[in-house]
């Protein structure tokens, strides 16, 4: 990546200012601005987040908006109400309160003399859904939004559940932000920050227990789902994803749905901004981004609504692998989303595999996995460039009721969702539907092209229950998340239908055989017949990296543990963020989480979630050291969350916490 030191504005750095709100708490924001002699105003770029513009995001800060405000712009980096240095308290994600307070961000920024009153917002992930959140609030300043690596429904596609399913990450992600969430402000610029400290520790939420409360697409999840109505979104957005991300298909909803002016990029990366990102190619996102702004907020008439709408990256097909430093593919370009450049190609599930055409299954076909299948499914979200990715799917398959083709005589180009239906029967009152598109090499290696999950109990509407009736016939739709790949002749397509996915899923409260029924189960393929296009991106940039010091270096690790006495198998994610100290201000900083999630092959209730964060912040002789503690298990009618939460300065105790909880099993 090239590192540009050179601007068409010499940046001025805010390194700490309040914004003051109308009920007296202050937020605290970080400011880039152009340096000119005489007076002048810009536009604003918001990036507001909860994760410590001090140290959390200060190393992407770093690259991204000091670059931007060269170019012309105010960037403002805010930490929500609740963190970093930011008074107040924060009690869930994407609350009407922070929607609020956003507002009033803006609207402070339209008052500033170096504001000319046009404003943007950039985010990822939290960023990116409180970017879309916000727009759906219509500010009158708020002309544009990039949002990246987010979603428009909370419930159907966020951490929390996938196809009606618990996510297992659900309650990674709640042990991770009871541990950012505890997090100090620093005493350089917080002079009562002990106080602010001790009344976040107090009034800390359990997330978990939340979160759980919530096991069908209710108000909770409603509110801040933009899909509730996309109309609400006046001003343009350019929503940007990954293939590698677990949030790839809200870009294409965006393009279907926003009536407004949009635009979209996917291109081969996991859950980090594309100019840094890997697998490679990164690309000079930055670049993209000046000529978005350049046009929404200053009227530049430089084309960029003129360009293809949507951007996408087909991935070559790999060997399996759990992270790649590189994707070989081409760059292709539609008009819009859906576009006719991808057709449906039909198959069905037959006596002989996957068969084109419509051939309908004659015989039943019966699926019971062990609970251990998933376990080379990969994380549900790549984000710490960790071996998170899915692996040979060979040793899933053997568990799973598999479809293959024939050896493909020609070149295969994927690009979209496929669909599956299916008419089946379970011998519970539950289950869980998983489905793996695969991709089979001459060799015998498999990779997965892409999957889907369905909780069959919420199989006709993700807002309430239907039960199911054992034995009784059940048409079910299921789609695929959206794949961009390119298959050569010669290999084959495999679907692999099973009933887990460990440890991606909480599994259903009873083992399940389902079996498929005499009758046409189809799969549609989304194949791309377009042609390819040189790459419409430049090479990446980015401003000087922050100054640090790396005290040790991070080490994701990602293991698989079979006790053969008992056939109990643990998945230990050790999420090691390393150390480092900033140089500048001399603050550093020490993070660290053990995920460990256990069950027996044919016990779903014997599975177990064990999460253990370590948060250490410090300079010269003062330190502070946070640990949080989430346990989780359950039984056929209850979740038992167990929690701590242990703080010390200077290696005295300053708080000590615990939960007990229970949640009643409705969904699941």
């Amino acid at each position: 990546m090239e590192i540009v030191t050179e601007f068409a504005y010499t940046v001025r750095e805010i390194e700490h200012c309040l914004i003051p709100l109308r009920d007296g708490t202050q937020l605290a924001a970080r400011i880039w601005l152009p340096e000119v002699a005489d007076p002048q105003t810009f536009p604003a770029i918001l990036e507001y987040l909860p994760y410590r513009k001090r140290d959390g995001t200060a190393v992407r800060d770093a690259l991204t908006h000091p670059w931007m405000a060269g170019q012309g712009y105010v960037c403002v980096r805010v930490d929500m109400r609740g963190n970093g240095e930011s008074q107040g308290l924060m009690a869930d994600e994407y609350l009407l309160q922070e929607q609020e307070d956003a507002l009033e961000v803006i609207d402070w920024l339209c008052r500033q003399s170096w504001c000319d009153g046009n404003v943007g917002m950039m985010g990822i992930s939290w960023g990116g859904f409180n970017g879309l959140q916000v727009a759906a609030r219509q500010p009158e300043a708020l002309k544009a939004i990039i949002t990246l690596c987010s979603t428009d429904d909370r419930f159907a596609d966020d951490i929390h559940y996938k196809g009606g399913n618990l996510l297992m990450e659900n309650f990674g992600w709640a042990a991770t932000m009871l541990n950012f969430s505890a997090a100090v402000p620093d005493p350089l610029l917080v002079e009562d920050w002990k106080s602010l400290w001790h009344q976040r520790l107090d009034a800390m939420p359990l997330l978990a227990e939340t979160w759980l409360q919530h096991q069908t697409r209710d108000d909770y999840w409603r509110h801040g789902s933009v899909c509730e109505g996309y109309a609400q979104i006046k001003a343009a957005v350019y929503a940007v994803g990954g293939w590698g991300d677990a949030y790839r298909n809200t870009v294409s909803r965006l393009m279907e749905n926003l009536p407004g002016p949009k635009k979209a990029m996917l291109g081969p990366w996991i859950h980090k901004y594309p100019h840094f990102a890997v697998p490679n190619p990164a690309i000079g996102f930055l670049q993209e981004a000046k000529r978005w702004w350049d046009h929404w907020l200053k009227g530049v008439d430089n084309g960029v609504m003129d360009d293809a709408a949507c951007t996408f990256y087909l991935q070559d097909i790999l060997p399996p692998k759990g992270s790649y430093a590189e994707r070989p593919g081409v760059w292709v370009q539609t008009a819009g989303w859906p576009d006719p450049q991808v057709q449906w190609t039909d198959f069905s599930l037959g006596e002989h595999g996957l068969n084109p055409g419509a051939q309908p299954l004659v015989t039943t076909r019966s699926i019971c996995s062990p609970l251990t299948t998933g376990l080379h499914q990969g994380e549900y979200c790549a984000i710490w460039f960790g071996p998170d990715g899915p692996t040979d799917q060979r040793r899933d398959d053997a568990h799973s009721l598999c479809f293959d083709s024939q050896p493909l005589t020609e070149p295969l180009a994927l690009l979209g969702d496929a669909r599956l239906k299916l008419r089946l029967a379970s011998d519970t009152a539950c289950g869980q539907l998983v489905a793996r598109l695969n991709a089979v090499a001459p060799d015998g290696q498999v990779t997965q092209i892409s999957y889907g999950v369905l909780n069959l109990t919420l199989r006709e509407d993700f807002s309430r229950v239907t039960p199911v009736v054992p034995g009784e016939p059940m048409d079910v739709h299921l789609n695929l998340d959206h794949i961009g790949m390119r298959l050569p002749a010669g290999y084959r397509l495999r679907l692999a239908l099973s009933t887990a996915s460990f440890p991606l899923l909480w599994p259903s409260r009873e083992l399940t055989t389902l079996t498929l029924l005499p009758a046409l189960q189809s799969l549609q393929l989304p194949v791309f017949i377009g042609a390819a296009v040189d790459c419409p991106f430049e090479a990446p940039q980015s401003a000087t990296p922050v100054a640090m010091e790396v005290l040790r270096a991070a080490a994701p690790k990602r293991t698989l543990i079979e006790d053969v006495g008992s056939g109990e198998v643990c998945v230990k994610i050790e999420d090691d963020l390393g150390a480092v100290r900033f140089t500048d201000h001399g603050l550093s900083v020490d993070q660290r989480c053990t995920e460990q999630y256990r069950t027996l092959p044919w016990d779903p209730l014997s599975t177990r979630a064990d999460i253990e964060w370590h948060y250490r912040v410090g300079r010269d002789q003062w330190a502070v050291e946070v640990e949080s503690h989430l346990s989780v298990h359950a039984d056929a009618e209850w979740f038992y969350i167990e929690a701590e939460q242990t703080a010390w300065e200077q290696g005295q105790l300053e708080h000590r916490r615990q939960w007990s909880k229970r949640v009643a099993r409705v969904a699941l």
